[in-house]
């Protein structure tokens, strides 16, 4: 297997075949060692969410790399966004786009290559435009969202696909005919880093159960301390009883913390993003979050005096709670697009010196900022004034970051965790505190 880019194991397993209304499909087959084997999509977590972004289809024998390029196949999919648009419009077949092919190789599994060269292998791998609109995984469930099962990716074989040559010279024999026929998904989509992460559920001394996934540093040691970050998510994202793991893949917090790209540092971090059932208050909720915390912080090796939190819309309402209860549980926060501190929990959190950086859309069509953001940012800094602290002696602990239409990529301006994260200062100080 190539050594490039090791593939993630696979615990959260995307269905097989739903084909769109109208769509023509081919099933795989293998009649007499040829055709197609199978079709694996390859997804990965960008600022906004999880979206398809290559896929590996396999043939019988080796295929001859030379005979490939990026005309050999077409790739479409749903153009489907939750923020955006009705779930009805995933099978839709009039709201489907080709997806910009990047690269085309081949390679001996169903994995990626950094340098986008191709290994003698049965697989070809198609590389896709992660700034395409199509591919995205995520969709609504009623209130809240989840990984669809049924993805809606399609691989056209255009031109034929040819076999090693004998005696490497030629293009060998022909494993596929090019036809105007859509192949679906055949396995269980690889998710790049999302599989990284350990899957499970903690009940605490109430009975209350919570989900939650956690992802420790390859080779972790026990004898080390390693700094937490916790993850919690927007109200979306809460779990429902049929949505599990969905709080790592529907945006970038979870698993950019496992990524030099996104931090800017190659220190190792464990993650921890619990999974609250949006049950009760916000407080009864993060009393449920910090059990949960205290028991994992009591088995893995983490350093007590560097455990943070990162959060996302309806997740600060937790934060806010947790540090008004507990005013030492975090030694920095970073609040992404929240909800407003209140002002009894901005005394509290000025009085524990709790580190916080609040970040928001100028134009948030959810929380307006004037009274989530803003209003935050000043509860607290007079909060440290109240206490007789200089204007540089607040600034040293609460800081603020509005972000302009301009800065999203995508027009969620919502979620403000998406340029956020693309500014490593900020993260870089949050481990920092």
């Amino acid at each position: 297997m190539s050594k490039r880019t090791p593939l993630a194991a696979i615990t959260v397993l995307f269905a097989a075949v739903l084909i769109s209304p109208g769509t023509a499909t081919a099933t795989p087959a293998d009649r007499g060692g040829s055709g197609v084997r199978s079709v694996i999509p390859i997804t990965q977590v960008l600022a906004f969410g999880q979206k398809v972004t290559a896929v590996a289809v396999e043939y019988s024998s080796e295929v001859n790399a030379r005979t490939l390029d990026r005309d050999t196949y077409t790739v479409s999919d749903s153009l489907y966004n939750f923020r955006f648009n009705p779930v009805e419009d995933i099978a839709d077949p009039a709201k489907r786009a080709d997806r910009t092919i990047a690269a085309v190789y081949t390679n001996d599994a169903p994995a990626l290559n950094a340098d986008k060269r191709s290994d003698r292998g049965n697989f070809v791998i198609i590389e896709l435009d992660a700034t395409d609109p199509g591919g995205n995984t995520v969709m609504a469930a009623g209130n809240h969202v989840k990984v669809n099962p049924d993805l809606q990716t399609r691989v056209v074989q255009n031109e034929d696909v040819y076999g090693q040559p004998g005696n490497g010279k030629g293009r060998g024999h022909r494993l596929a005919t090019a036809s105007g026929k859509a192949y679906a998904p055949t396995k269980p989509a690889i998710n790049l880093l999302v599989d990284d992460f350990v899957y499970q559920r903690f009940t605490t001394t109430s009975g209350t159960m919570i989900p939650y996934a956690y992802h420790l540093p390859g080779g972790y040691d026990a004898t080390k301390k390693y700094p937490v970050v916790v993850i919690l998510p927007g109200h979306g994202m809460g779990f429902n009883g049929a949505n599990e793991g969905v709080q790592v893949a529907a945006d970038i917090p979870a698993t950019a913390w496992l990524q030099e790209k996104w931090t800017g540092t190659d220190e190792d971090v464990i993650v921890l993003a619990p999974q609250n059932q949006r049950v009760g208050t916000p407080a009864m909720q993060a009393n449920v979050m910090v059990e949960l915390l205290n028991a994992f912080t009591r088995k893995f090796s983490v350093d007590q005096n560097r455990i943070y939190a990162s959060t996302v819309s309806y997740g600060s309402t937790l934060a806010w709670a947790a540090l008004t209860a507990q005013a030492d549980l975090f030694d920095g926060v970073l609040i992404t697009g929240g909800f407003a501190v209140e002002a009894s929990q901005a005394t509290a959190i000025a009085a524990s010196g709790t580190p916080v950086w609040i970040t928001h859309g100028t134009h948030d069509h959810l929380l307006n900022v004037l009274t989530t953001g803003q209003t935050s940012y000043n509860r607290i800094w007079n909060a440290y004034m109240a206490l007789g602290k200089t204007p540089a002696q607040a600034n040293a602990v609460v800081k603020y970051t509005e972000y302009a239409d301009s800065a999203f990529y995508e027009p969620d301006h919502h979620l403000a965790a998406a340029p956020t994260y693309a500014d490593r200062t900020i993260l870089q100080w949050l481990l920092d505190q």
